[in-house]
Formats: C-alpha cells, sequence, structure tokens
C-alpha cells in the first residue's frame, strides 16, 4: 500500500482567453509528484477557492492519495449539508487531482485505471451558431468538411435574447458590459431615449418566437446539409412545460441526435409526457448537481444521454458511477463540456469517455491558443474525435507561471448568469 501523502492543496485562478476557470493543485510528500483537477464555476469562483483553501485542505492534508474513494465520501458528508454548486466543484478539483495523481504512479492513463478503453477516440459535437439560418447551415458545412459529424446548431431569434448563438446570451452587442459581463435589465432602463419605441430591449426572450426561429433552422439546415450527420440542439430550459412537449413532438420529423435541457430540474416530470407522445432522444443534466436528480431519469429511461457536468457533480468519482448506472439501463453519457470547462476538466471527461461502453457523444469546445499554452497536453481533436496521448494520469499540467499572468478579470455584477426576462419583466430560469 503506497504511504505517499497529501502534503497541500492550492487553487489556480487564471482567464487565459476571456473564461474565469479554476484549477486545483494536490502536491504530495513524494517530492515532484502532483495533480491537477478542474473545479472551474464561473458564475462563483471565489467561494470555490475559499471551500477548498480553508475547509478541504486542512481537512485533507496527511491523507494517502491512494485512498481517493473514502477521501471523496469523508468530504462529502464533511461539511454536514452536501450537494450544490460550489461545494462540488471544490470536491470534483481535490478528486480529480487523485486520479491524476493515482494514474502517474501506476505510469497509466486514468482511463486505464477505470478498466480499460471501450473505444480509441471519442466523437464530439462543436457548435454551429449565427444571426441567419444560412450563416448556420454555411458553418454546419465547413464543420462536416473538416470530419466533424455532429453539430450543434443555434440561430438568433430576431428582435430578442436567444441562446447559444453568439458565445453570449444577448442578441445585441448593447447587452453587454464594458468589463464582458452580462448587463442588469435595470441598467437598460435607465438608457431608454425617452420618446424612442424599444420593440424588444436587450435580455428580453418569448418562447413563441424563439420555437419558429429554431424549427425555420432545422428546415434549412437539413435541406442545405442533408441527412448524413448528426444535428443537435439546446433548449436551455427555458421555456412552458406544454411548449416543451409540441417542442419536442415538432422537431421529431428533423431526426435529432439530441434535443437538450427541454424542461428545468423542477418541471423534470414532464418527460414523461414527452416520453409518450414522441420519439426524439433527450438529453438533460448540466444543472443537477445531486445523484437523486438522475436516478430517476435514468431507471425510467426518460432521457437518453446524461449531461451532467462532471465537476459540478463532484468528480470521476461519482461520474463513473453515474455512467455504469446508465449503462443498465441503455441510457448514454454525453458530460457538459463547454468553454468554461476547463482544459483540465475536458482532460477528465475523455478519460471516462473511452472507458463507458454507453458513452454517447462529447460537447467540445475549441480552446483558444492562450489556453492551449496555459494548459500543455490539451486534449487534441483529428476528424470529429478528441484523441487521448497516452500519457500517466488525465495527461495534461498548467503551466502556473503563465497562467498567473492572466488572472481572473472584475466582471459585472459578479459575473452572474445572464439576466433573461420575459417581455412582462419576470424572470426566466435557464
Amino acid at each position: 500500500m503506497s504511504d505517499v501523502t497529501i502534503r497541500d492543496i492550492r487553487v489556480i485562478l487564471t482567464e487565459p482567453d476571456g473564461i474565469r476557470l479554476v484549477i486545483v493543485k494536490v502536491e504530495t510528500s513524494e517530492p515532484g509528484l502532483y495533480g491537477v483537477g478542474c473545479a472551474t464555476f464561473t458564475q462563483r469562483p471565489l467561494p470555490v477557492k475559499v471551500a477548498v483553501e480553508k475547509y478541504l485542505r486542512p481537512f485533507l492534508i496527511g491523507r494517502n492519495v491512494a485512498d481517493i474513494e473514502d477521501i471523496w465520501q469523508s468530504s462529502y458528508v464533511s461539511s454536514y449539508w452536501r450537494n450544490g454548486g460550489v461545494l462540488n466543484n471544490a470536491l470534483s478539483g481535490v478528486d480529480q487531482a487523485l486520479w491524476d495523481i493515482k494514474g502517474k504512479m501506476a505510469g497509466m492513463p486514468v482511463y486505464d485505471l477505470l478498466g480499460g478503453r471501450a473505444r480509441e477516440a471519442a466523437a464530439v459535437y462543436v457548435h454551429a451558431s449565427g444571426r441567419e439560418p444560412a450563416e448556420v447551415a454555411d458553418k454546419v458545412s465547413a464543420f462536416i468538411d473538416e470530419g466533424f459529424h455532429h453539430v450543434r446548431v443555434q440561430v438568433d431569434t430576431p428582435g430578442y435574447a436567444t441562446y447559444g448563438t453568439k458565445g453570449l446570451d444577448k442578441s445585441t452587442e448593447s447587452a453587454r458590459g464594458s468589463s464582458g459581463g452580462p448587463r442588469n435589465v435595470t441598467t437598460w432602463k435607465k438608457e431608454l431615449t425617452p420618446g424612442k419605441r424599444y420593440a424588444h430591449p436587450p435580455g428580453i426572450f418569448e418562447p413563441k418566437p424563439y420555437m419558429n426561429s429554431a424549427l425555420g433552422l432545422f428546415d434549412l439546415v437539413r435541406s442545405q446539409c442533408g441527412w448524413d450527420f448528426e444535428m443537435l440542439h439546446d433548449v436551455h430550459e427555458r421555456i412552458p412545460p406544454i411548449d416543451g412537449v409540441w417542442f419536442a413532438k415538432e422537431v421529431e420529423q428533423y431526426r435529432l441526435f439530441f434535443l437538450e435541457d427541454l424542461f428545468s430540474p423542477e418541471d423534470q416530470e414532464y418527460f414523461r409526457i414527452v416520453r409518450q407522445q414522441c420519439s426524439t432522444p433527450i438529453a438533460m443534466g448540466e444543472l443537477w448537481n445531486n445523484p437523486h436528480e438522475v436516478i430517476p431519469m435514468v431507471k425510467d429511461r426518460l432521457i437518453d444521454f446524461i449531461r451532467v457536468h462532471i465537476s459540478q457533480m463532484g468528480g470521476i468519482t461519482p461520474c463513473r458511477k453515474i455512467a455504469a448506472m446508465g449503462e443498465m439501463f441503455g441510457v448514454r453519457t454525453a458530460w457538459h463540456g463547454p468553454g468554461d470547462t476547463s482544459p483540465v476538466g475536458h482532460a477528465a471527461n475523455l478519460m471516462l469517455d473511452l472507458n463507458a461502453w454507453n458513452f454517447g457523444i462529447q460537447e467540445y469546445a475549441i480552446f483558444g491558443e492562450r489556453t492551449r499554452e496555459v494548459f500543455p497536453g490539451c486534449p487534441e481533436v483529428l476528424d470529429g474525435h478528441m484523441w487521448p496521448n497516452g500519457k500517466p494520469g488525465l495527461g495534461i499540467d498548467v503551466d502556473e507561471e503563465l497562467a498567473a499572468k492572466f488572472p481572473h478579470s472584475k466582471w459585472e455584477f459578479g459575473g452572474a448568469w445572464n439576466e433573461i426576462r420575459r417581455a412582462d419583466g419576470s424572470i426566466v430560469r435557464p
């Protein structure tokens, strides 16, 4: 049994390409042996840092690094109240780093520690978005030419805020604050010119116009790009449940690979109604952080793809169990992998993607050049697949000196999630 112990745990905050990333580094009693893990919670990075350094660090120093399961279980209940984005991300950073260490000690990639590979590489999907359907279709064609077979499509709804079309949840540039963060609705109210009519100020969302524009997009993309690639779409949980039932039935004709986040976690019983009325494949889970939210959805086969964010759920340790449960019920994995998953998080995703027989698809965010420099060993994508580099552990590192050159910027309103409202002023849940 290994006698290597945890010597120190540190948090690295960096923002090389405009997204606030949180990395945990676990150092050991063995000189030069350490591991890194992703604990990125872009909207609340500082509470995660405090949770790691002020609570997990003193709790875990001196523990044997080999005891990942015991460390996870004891840390999970150490706060008494558990689950939630802050505590789970803090725990994930430590957990991923410990798997990284174990792989380095064994001289194996983490997927080998989990039982080996079920595939050579993991198929990924990329994002095609634009102001007009034709623009989106052109991007889809370009991605297909590059070798991608799975593409998520999103298009602006003219005059309204639309999710996923510009890397920002707003329909115009005026919806942004000067620091790059989201604006508060009160701000644009103060800026309105007296006597001038505003049809739909930035940040206003309405379900019917959104659904109509999305259906028009699907029709054009299928007409222009054909049926031999897999098309995906994200509703992002913001339409009334009964509208979601109708929408899932309408998109059935376009044979999506999956329709994502059709309902919010509060409304997920509506998936039972969808199952009774159509066969549109459903992906769900990025807002889940409690395994008890996952279990009924999987065991009753109400979803087709488990869509959880690995660091939001607590790391590799719980997610490998969730993947195994999905296999028993024919539910595939589709781990959340947007730009606010750090390259370390993407490396952790890849370890599970390669090991799990019931892998479905992996979301991929194309790394910026500065991000690739800060994180040597970023997973490589070729011909629409993410490939492992075969290095021990997670196969990735962080250049701390370079990371320090890109500190977290100060975001307006602390970096709060974009405030989207209905035309009557009521808030829309993401």
